[in-house]
């Protein structure tokens, strides 16, 4: 497969109004949508939400455009969760969906994701016949008759539905009575039908961040700013707190003691359940090259395996459709529950924790006890050339005898970033001084080769991030 123009791991996503995430490439990539989508089984109609960015109204508009030009309905939702718009589109049997968010980023930015009739993440392969039809100027001669053009209308119950789509989730003889709630919606596309779920299960909920203006989306709140909703829990003696990101596809929890519960911890506290419950599909958890080694290891001692693919969420989902895995996620918060769902979906992720709490009688600090991170330390060093790291005199060595020193309770990353000329040391281990060692003494090997290739003899600056904490 060729290299990607568009498509990342996640959809096209980019500035807002800049290409390519224009309003001129958002009709492209709806006409190529209904094109790809046309022989998929289903009703003619494609479902198409967003999120709360401003810029949302421009791109919704533009997709529409470039659907119905092509002959194919179009199902307007509104805001909605991206799980919420998966799951309207393979309940309404249509041919595909389309979500209009830019996630966990900044206003700035706008994004579009794509569903197949399932309700998951289109292939590879359609991805790439989209960009063949866009970038070949495939589209024009594939343009509807006047007559045949498609129609747009709005399916005002959505939210209703997947209400209660979500509260089906959750066990029949539980409520969720006496439980108070800090719920944090990042001013994104959860901040209606999540606080709602909740209360109508029972809960004593308290909404933060519900307030969308088209500007606020992920600003300094939700997911990405856990210790917010932390402190509110605090002040109101909450028994948890749920922090989702703009499109609610992720989530970070703390617990009564305003300690941050993150995808890791979720994971360890539901694969433990699931077990016991006879229901982890093959007794696996599947996460990435960025989960901590404190969760596999915890996992290992329980018999549980646990399996790392590349980091995103659609490689952890592939590899559970893969082998028929039911669990799986990330740090960050997607978790994937894929006996109940077809995308990560922080609002489900929160209920299945809070049906754990109601199922032990215990509050989560207990609960996330049996999983303890491993301390973190990432270092990053400026390089000049992306040197392949063998090929660094003593580096490999240094590497083998810091594996031989870990004894199979760390680990080590190595890489280069893909976007700048930076090379990445992280390590994990038990013991906070020693993997710091450990990094300090790897990066200077590194930093010292790169500075023999620069003329002024000088070493690239360093930069030290411990994610321990």
């Amino acid at each position: 497969m060729g290299e990607r123009k568009l498509f990342g791991t996640d959809g096209v996503r980019g500035i807002a109004n800049k290409y390519p995430m224009d309003a001129p490439m958002a009709i492209k990539l709806g006409q190529a949508l209904a094109t790809v989508m046309r022989d998929v089984n289903g009703l003619d109609q494609i479902v198409v939400g967003k999120d709360t960015r401003l810029s949302g109204y421009v791109f919704e508009s533009s997709l529409v455009a470039g659907i119905c030009s092509m002959g194919m309905n179009v199902v307007l939702v509104g805001p909605l969760p991206t799980p919420g718009i998966a799951f309207i589109a393979n309940s309404m049997r249509a041919k595909g969906g389309a979500m209009v968010s830019a996630s966990h980023n900044p206003i700035d930015y706008n994004g579009i994701k794509f569903f197949d009739h399932d309700g998951f993440k289109l292939s590879d392969e359609k991805e790439a016949y989209m960009e063949q039809l866009i970038f070949e100027d495939k589209l024009d001669d594939l343009r509807a008759e006047p007559s045949d053009m498609g129609r747009a209308f709005r399916v005002d119950d959505a939210a209703g539905r997947y209400i209660q789509y979500l509260k089906s989730t959750f066990p029949n003889h539980l409520t969720l009575e006496g439980i108070r709630i800090v719920i944090d919606c990042a001013n994104g596309s959860g901040y209606r039908v999540s606080p709602m779920v909740l209360r109508e299960l029972g809960a004593d909920v308290i909404p933060t961040c519900v307030s969308p203006n088209g500007l606020n989306i992920n600003k300094k709140c939700g997911a990405l700013y856990p210790e917010r909703m932390a402190k509110i829990v605090k002040e109101r003696k909450a028994d948890i707190g749920i922090a989702l990101d703009g499109d609610a596809d992720r989530v970070i929890l703390c617990d009564e003691k305003g300690n941050i519960v993150d995808g890791d911890a979720i994971l360890a506290i539901c694969a433990t359940h699931l077990q016991k419950k006879g229901s982890l599909a093959k007794d696996t958890v599947v996460g990435t090259h960025m989960s901590n080694m404190g969760l596999e290891l915890m996992l290992k001692e329980r018999g549980i395996n646990f399996l790392r693919t590349n980091v995103g969420d659609r490689y952890v989902m592939e590899l559970m459709r893969k082998e028929g895995y039911n669990l799986g996620g990330e740090t960050c918060g997607h978790i994937i529950f894929l006996h109940h769902t077809n995308c990560g979906d922080g609002t489900l992720a929160a209920l299945r924790v809070l049906s754990v709490m109601c199922q032990q009688q215990k509050p989560l600090s207990q609960i996330a006890s049996i999983f303890e991170k491993f301390p973190q330390v990432i270092t990053n060093i400026e390089v000049s050339a992306k040197i392949p790291f063998q090929d660094i005199p003593g580096f490999s060595a240094a590497l083998k005898d810091v594996e031989a020193k870990l004894k199979g309770r760390g680990r080590h990353l190595i890489r280069y970033s893909g976007t700048e000329n930076i090379a990445r040391v992280m390590l994990e281990g038990e013991n906070q001084q020693q993997i710091q060692g450990f990094a300090d003494e790897l990066a200077h090997i590194i930093e010292g080769h790169m500075s023999k290739k620069k003329d002024d003899k000088q070493k690239a600056p360093r930069i030290g991030l411990d994610f321990s904490a």
